[in-house]
């Protein structure tokens, strides 16, 4: 199989985990959250946003971290979320495939 093969797999794989972080409600309200905070957030002041429990946080906070979407460090006891915007472009680049005019004959 041609390397460009499994680039592409990879590709798809990548944009299928981004759509698949971004279904839940709770995490792109978590994502819109962060980015109008100027980017990054302490888990707590992230928790404190939604009604849901810690533990249900932290697995909405994990899921968009898998997925690339938000990077994570510490800073003493604070974990800081930041947002990746870059990783959204997977989303404009599947949305692209839309936008293009077909080729006539395809």
């Amino acid at each position: 199989m041609r390397a460009g093969g499994s680039h592409a797999r990879e590709r798809l794989a990548a944009v299928e985990q981004v759509f698949a972080a971004l279904d839940h409600p709770a995490r792109r309200q978590i994502l819109m959250t962060v980015h109008f905070w100027g980017g990054a957030m302490g888990a707590g002041q992230i928790a404190k946003r939604f009604g849901c429990a810690w533990p249900t946080t932290t697995r909405h906070l994990r899921v968009l971290e898998k997925a690339g979407l938000l990077s994570q460090r510490k800073v003493g006891r604070t974990r800081v979320y930041r947002l990746q915007r870059g990783r959204l472009s997977l989303v404009e680049e599947w949305l692209g495939w839309f936008r293009k005019k077909r080729r006539e004959g395809r």
